[in-house]
């Protein structure tokens, strides 16, 4: 039985849940602020739900979905696939950051992952293998062009049937997951699979949201990647493919012209493409 036979959005969202849930998180934020935001948010549905008088049909078909959602676990996948996007957007203009542009995190990233070394080859699965291999290669420098040393990439992203390991039955725990360690001038040679586009998981309420306004569940082909060196702003990004499908119409709004990759077919029947990351100073 393979992953794509039993993967089903209420087991992946209850798992994104799990792991979020057993990660608890708080903000350093002060009363005023808090209720500053508040305040604004509950404006914005009052706003709304006046500009289109809201019927109380509609608001209980909305209390109903809100409780699907958290029933189903698919908030971490709802809010990372609507929100994120916009977090990350205004978390870099805020810092005035210069270095490499992010993305979204997603739901689907787990720490600790095998470390590996700076020219290596994922761990992936029989059926991975026969996959177009990509060599994927580049520098972490500073904002100089200086390569740091002690720098790692932390690589995650799906296979070609759209899962994730830890997220997924029948996948190895590691299944295309490692936290590379680059060597003294902070570069690296990865060896992986050319991924696939795929549809977010959308059997369930984040699906018939997207269902109910006609839109569509997909996500450009990507790699999900972390990287960090000593004294410097850690980079969540995704990195996609130029040319590919669904990269101008992302459901997940989280493409950007800066992270395309334009693999070249090499020799060796492998695709080859280099990107450097370029890290701000730590705040």
């Amino acid at each position: 039985m393979t992953s794509t036979e039993t993967a089903t959005a209420h087991a992946s969202g209850n798992a994104a849940t799990d792991k979020f849930k057993s990660e608890r998180v708080s903000a350093d934020t002060s009363p005023e602020r808090a209720a500053a935001i508040y305040q604004d948010v509950l404006k914005a549905f009052a706003d709304v739900i006046h500009k289109h008088e809201v019927t109380y049909d509609e608001y209980r078909v909305l209390k109903q979905w809100v409780i699907d959602v958290g029933e189903y676990g698919e908030w971490p996948l709802w809010l990372d696939v609507f929100v994120e996007h916009e977090i990350e957007d205004v978390n870099y203009s805020r810092n005035a950051l210069t270095g490499t542009k992010g993305s979204i995190e997603g739901p689907y990233y787990v720490a600790n992952s095998p470390k590996l070394p700076s020219t290596c080859t994922m761990p992936m699965t029989d059926k991975d293998r026969q996959a177009t291999p990509l060599v994927f290669s580049g520098q972490v420098v500073d904002l100089d062009g200086n390569g740091l040393a002690g720098a790692t990439v932390e690589l995650w992203h799906a296979d070609e049937d759209g899962f994730y390991s830890q997220f997924a039955p029948n996948l190895p725990e590691w299944n295309l997951r490692g936290t590379i360690v680059c060597d003294d001038e902070g570069r690296y040679e990865i060896t992986t699979l050319q991924p696939a586009p795929y549809q977010i998981p959308h059997d369930g309420p984040t699906g018939w949201f997207i269902e109910s306004y006609g839109g569509h569940p997909w996500r450009p082909a990507h790699l999900h990647l972390m990287v960090k060196a000593p004294g410097k702003r850690t980079i969540t990004t995704q990195l996609y493919f130029a040319g590919g499908q669904w990269v101008e119409n992302d459901v997940a709004t989280a493409t950007k012209p800066e992270l395309i990759l334009d693999p070249k077919a090499g020799d060796d029947g492998k695709n080859h493409v280099t990107y450097n990351f370029t890290l701000d100073p730590e705040a």
